[in-house]
């Protein structure tokens, strides 16, 4: 597993790491045993930096990975977990220093460890980042030894600019694939700049990106690609990235020739992630082994050929951003 610096935070981690929504809720009946089996595939394959939240099944994926690491033992990976979302309502008056201390609270005591690696400010409203008292909070629990570093994980491309002012944000989670390219206009250069970790997540554009869903493809009632295609529970941008069903297929249709015939069109998509030097980890999902063995060997695929690379952005250029560039 290749290993990329984790901005300024001084860490290594592998370019490909696990996101650990599935194996909370929300993407179908994923039942406890082959959300341990997912995450041991990851880590057996080398990785060692998972992403979390405290709103993935109420606490059930931070809990998850606390049993499978109690289980283990050895060397800790880097664990970044989320807080805000538990909000109701979300609003940017809730981001309160109590409230965050609660949430952080809670996640100690999920993950069962005395101090969080990472904690990310999960998407909150716009105006929590015009709100300097909010990383003041922050920064009062990485004094105080709750926190070893803080981040945020955005929407938009300019919440994610907004939170570079901040001096002690080490890490933003944003969107980037195939199907959101506008992170590499202008972001990820002012990351590189700054020294801030870019994690990215939704890289297979809720499962879209795998080449596998089809016009009659279905999902269960409790999945988000189900009750949440339009944004009717949160931002319609985190499923299937905001592209409107019947385009990303057609789009699906003509980038999967460009799949080298060694790889998945999964491990495709992550491999083009990969491509920029600015992105320190891509956080994909798993629900059973073997998507986790087959995403942890994207990083190990050669490097695309220019031509793929020059193709990949004609179709989104031509097909995708007309739906989603301006939006996010």
């Amino acid at each position: 597993m290749n290993k990329r610096r984790f901005g300024r935070t001084g860490w290594e981690v592998s370019e490909v790491g696990f996101g650990a929504w599935a194996i909370g809720g929300s993407w179908g009946d994923v039942s406890e045993d082959g959300a341990k089996a997912a995450l041991h595939a990851a880590l057996d394959a080398g990785v060692d930096f998972l992403d979390t939240a405290d709103v993935y099944g109420d606490g059930r994926s931070e809990r998850i990975i606390r049993d499978v690491l109690r289980e283990r033992g050895g060397a800790r990976p880097v664990v970044a977990t989320k807080a805000g979302r538990r909000l109701t309502p979300h609003v940017a008056d809730g981001y309160t220093r109590a409230n965050l201390e609660a949430f952080v609270d809670r996640s100690l005591a999920n993950l069962g460890v005395d101090a969080l690696d990472l904690v990310q400010l999960h998407c909150p409203p716009t105006e929590v980042y015009y709100r300097p008292e909010v990383f003041d909070a922050l920064d009062r629990m990485v004094a105080t030894g709750k926190l070893r570093h803080y981040g945020v994980s955005v929407e938009k491309v300019e919440e994610a600019l907004k939170a570079l002012a901040y001096p002690n944000v080490a890490s933003v989670q944003i969107i980037y694939n195939l199907f959101r390219q506008r992170p590499a206009e202008l972001f990820f250069r002012e990351a590189r700049a700054k020294d801030v970790a870019v994690i990215v997540r939704v890289p297979l554009a809720s499962g879209m990106l795998t080449g596998k869903m089809s016009a009659g493809s279905t999902f269960a009632a409790d999945d988000h690609r189900s009750f949440n295609r339009h944004g009717e529970a949160f931002d319609v941008g985190e499923t299937f990235s905001g592209v409107p069903y019947d385009v990303a297929l057609a789009a699906v249709e003509e980038l999967r020739g460009l799949v080298p015939g060694e790889a998945t069109m999964a491990q495709f998509a992550l491999r083009w992630i990969l491509t920029d030097e600015a992105v320190s980890v891509v956080i994909p999902g798993a629900k059973d082994r073997a998507q986790a063995e087959a995403n942890a060997a994207a990083g190990g695929l050669p490097p695309l050929t220019a031509d793929a690379l020059d193709r990949a952005r004609a179709v989104y250029r031509e097909r995708i951003a007309p739906h989603v560039h301006q939006k996010w």
